[in-house]
């Protein structure tokens, strides 16, 4: 099941039928299904927050993945800023709704075991973010 929370602020305006229903499609196609996913919405501040308390991270992040997972379910919170999103939709020149879902779908990505942090590794969650927006049906 996936829940959408926000914490001081407004949920963002996406179709959460359509997005679940395109997560469990992102999740299949990874051999995977879908547990209990729980995206929190919140600000730059509240990430940040989050961010040091139970990261020891000193910066802000678009988003903050916390796997729960087991076998192939899919679990955890994935803490999303929607400031952080929109300041990177200005600075890579994309619609907001278009690095919204990109920002989705990485979190999961997370889930099944895609990093992206190592060598190499930006590119390959780069691919894997293309092929599952390509799942994506337009709300």
């Amino acid at each position: 099941m996936i829940t959408y929370n926000s914490l001081s602020i407004a949920l963002p305006n996406i179709d959460q039928t359509t997005v679940t229903e395109w997560i469990g499609r992102v999740a299949e196609s990874h051999q995977r299904v879908v547990g209990d996913i729980n995206y929190v919405f919140c600000n730059d501040e509240e990430i940040l927050d989050v961010n040091r308390r139970y990261l020891q991270h000193d910066y802000y992040t678009d988003i903050i993945t916390f796997d729960y997972g087991r076998g192939n379910v899919l679990s955890g919170d994935l803490y999303i800023s929607l400031d952080t999103v929109r300041s990177n939709a200005e600075l890579f020149g994309k619609p907001y709704d278009e690095e919204l879902h990109r920002v989705l779908v990485h979190g999961v990505l997370h889930l099944v075991g895609i990093n992206d942090k190592g060598p190499g590794e930006r590119e390959l969650m780069e691919a894997a973010e293309d092929a599952a927006l390509a799942l994506r049906t337009v709300e």
